[in-house]
């Protein structure tokens, strides 16, 4: 069964599989509702899993000539990723949405539901690489091209998933992908790449201001000067530089405090960091953490990595501990660990401690 999103990638990993020999099914999600509400934007409906996107899928299907099903998981996604993004932005924290539906959506419920439907595995179109070790482990690495690749989305991944998924773009460029789509005469070839949330058109702000009241408080600076108001902990993240106000020099937000409802704002130094806490701590190898682990840590999705050591200090929690300060980390992300191409694990990114 492929996951088809209705982009290009996850309709050519389609169109490979069957080439290969595989017996291949079609699904796409049914995530939110199309339109019906005045924060779904007519431009969400070629977004992943929007009705666009899910017709596109359906259009490659047809090509292939594959089985295609839609599955709706409208009320799960709600609860688990949509509920989730708006409680911890109310929090004063960033999250990352497609982490969370990777973990709830695709690769617990779209797994249970390809089992449901006899398929022996479940395919996407990532950008990332799952292989069997002569143990019998499976590890996930990052895909061979730098560029695109996405094994950070997939740390929270298990042994028991990793037996049942295939990802086998994870030795292709973008662009050899849109090749091997030309290809094969498949609609959606050309098609660009999403780059924004595929529940939000925009500003996440007003996505938000829809769903709960955020209330204004004060801007201050690292000693607690009172500089000025903020709109709401919600609206602000950290490294934010755009309306905060200058104060005499260029000022980011450095820390948002949601106990005091305050936006804590300073010079560029003050967002470098040395050390973070993390917690929801999942490692791809059976085990846990039992002692220091020298690692390259990613903390946002874009980040090339920075060497660290990760130390545990209590149930699921590790102190990450980099050899040289890092930008803008950032509670609510992930930061995820690497060993050269390998993907250990990671955790979420509880709370920053600066560099001294």
């Amino acid at each position: 069964m492929v996951a088809m999103s209705g982009g290009v990638d996850s309709s050519t990993a389609a169109a490979i599989l069957k080439e290969e020999g595989y017996d291949v099914i079609g699904i796409s999600m049914y995530l939110y509702p199309f339109c019906e509400e005045t924060s779904y934007s007519p431009s969400l409906r070629n977004r992943c899993c929007s009705l666009q996107a899910i017709n596109d899928a359906r259009r490659v299907a047809l090509k292939l000539k594959i089985p295609f099903y839609i599955s709706n998981f409208q009320k799960e996604f709600q609860e688990k990723v949509i509920d989730h993004f708006c409680q911890e932005y109310s929090r004063g924290r960033t999250p990352n949405p497609c982490i969370v539906c990777n973990r709830e959506i695709k690769f617990k419920l779209l797994l249970k539901k390809a089992r449901q439907l006899g398929a022996q595995y479940l395919a996407t179109g990532h950008y990332a690489r799952i292989e069997k070790e002569d143990s019998g482990e499976y590890v996930l690495k990052k895909g061979i091209k730098e560029k695109g690749e996405q094994s950070y989305f997939l740390y929270t991944l298990t042994q028991e998933q990793l037996a049942r998924i295939l990802m086998i773009l994870g030795s292709y460029s973008k662009l050899e992908v849109r090749k091997i789509a030309k290809r094969f005469g498949l609609p959606v070839a050309e098609k660009e790449a999403s780059q924004e949330l595929c529940f939000i058109d925009g500003d996440y702000r007003k996505f938000l201001s829809s769903r709960f009241r955020s209330l204004p408080g004060e801007i201050v600076d690292v000693s607690g000067n009172v500089l000025g108001k903020h709109q709401g902990v919600a609206f602000y993240t950290v490294g934010q530089r755009r309306g905060i106000g200058a104060y005499g020099r260029p000022s980011y937000v450095v820390s948002i405090d949601p106990e005091h409802n305050r936006i804590i704002v300073g010079p560029e130094e003050e967002l470098f960091s040395q050390e973070l806490i993390a917690k929801g701590l999942h490692f791809i190898s059976p085990g846990k953490l039992e002692g220091d682990l020298e690692v390259v840590a990613k903390i946002r999705y874009n980040h090339t990595g920075e060497q660290a050591v990760v130390s545990p200090i209590g149930k699921g929690k590790a102190l990450v501990r980099f050899k040289k300060p890092v930008r803008s980390a950032t509670p609510g992300q992930a930061v995820v660990f690497y060993k050269g191409d390998l993907v250990l694990g990671g955790g979420t990114i509880e709370k920053i401690v600066k560099f001294p």
